[in-house]
């Protein structure tokens, strides 16, 4: 059975611990949206900070959520995949993380996703281009690299990707990786052979400062150990690639302006449809 017996539906996960004003944030930018063609699944891992009794008494405007205990982002969001697959027969088609404190990049951004979404009912995975806010508050657009790419590394944020979901149960993320399981989950659906779609759009606003812009070295080793395992990279073409990486993130931190102009273009651009 292929994607097209299913009606459209999009499935948002937000996982969040302990920031209760970036779920709100999230949040607004949800109920902005000019669609309500999606449902709101937020898995919260056992907050202090007055999260849980938010989503208490607010619980009507998500379709699922928990307050509990799990062992880090990315079994938050398999515990949130096994709460979509369970919604039968109301199951979603699509899934989109946006964890809190991401936003949707415009109110109309659904209404432009979701009709691409039903005219590729067959493929397995669509991504766009992701706003960053640079020093001083600019949002400037990070353009997506292609998915043919992706031994590179991730060619978006994974807050601009959506993943078709199985019709049975599907893959999860490997909670071996604590800093990419993410792209070890890209990689896995694009090695089914399913066909991956380039959105004409940008998709999220990128709420950065998370552990993988802290610890990058972390995130490159398992990178390496991904790429290994999915693509068969030997060690010289890892390393190679490791080196790469450095370079960029290198550029980044000392020479921001230079990397800005190579990587970033204006938001006006980016956010034609």
């Amino acid at each position: 059975m292929t994607g097209a017996a299913r009606p459209v539906r999009l499935a948002v996960v937000t996982v969040v611990r302990d920031d209760l004003p970036g779920l709100l944030a999230t949040r607004a930018s949800l109920r902005a949206q000019t669609t309500a063609a999606f449902e709101w699944f937020v898995a919260d891992g056992g907050s202090s900070d007055g999260t849980a009794r938010w989503l208490a008494d607010h619980q009507d405007e998500a379709a699922w959520w928990r307050s509990a205990p799990d062992r880090g982002l990315y079994d938050a969001m398999n515990i949130a995949l096994d709460a979509i697959a369970e919604r039968s027969p109301r199951s979603c088609s699509h899934v989109l993380f946006l964890n809190a404190g991401d936003r949707l990049a415009d109110e109309r951004t659904l209404e432009r996703l979701l009709p691409i979404l039903a005219e590729h009912p067959d493929a397995g995975l669509f991504y766009g281009d992701a706003l960053e806010e640079l020093p001083g508050g600019r949002l400037a657009v990070k353009r997506a690299r292609s998915h043919r790419r992706a031994l590179l590394g991730m060619f978006t944020h994974h807050q601009a990707m959506v993943y078709r979901l199985a019709e049975s149960p599907g893959g999860r993320f490997d909670l071996r990786h604590g800093l990419a399981a993410d792209y070890a989950f890209t990689l896995t659906v694009l090695k089914q052979g399913l066909p991956a779609q380039r959105l004409p759009l940008s998709v999220c606003i990128f709420a950065g400062g998370g552990r993988a812009q802290q610890d990058p070295a972390r995130g490159r080793r398992e990178q390496a150990i991904i790429r290994r395992e999915l693509l068969g990279l030997g060690r010289t073409a890892n390393a190679t690639l490791w080196g790469l990486q450095w370079l960029a993130l290198t550029l980044r931190q000392t020479i921001p302006w230079l990397y800005a102009k190579y990587r970033f273009s204006s938001n006006e651009r980016s956010l034609l449809s």
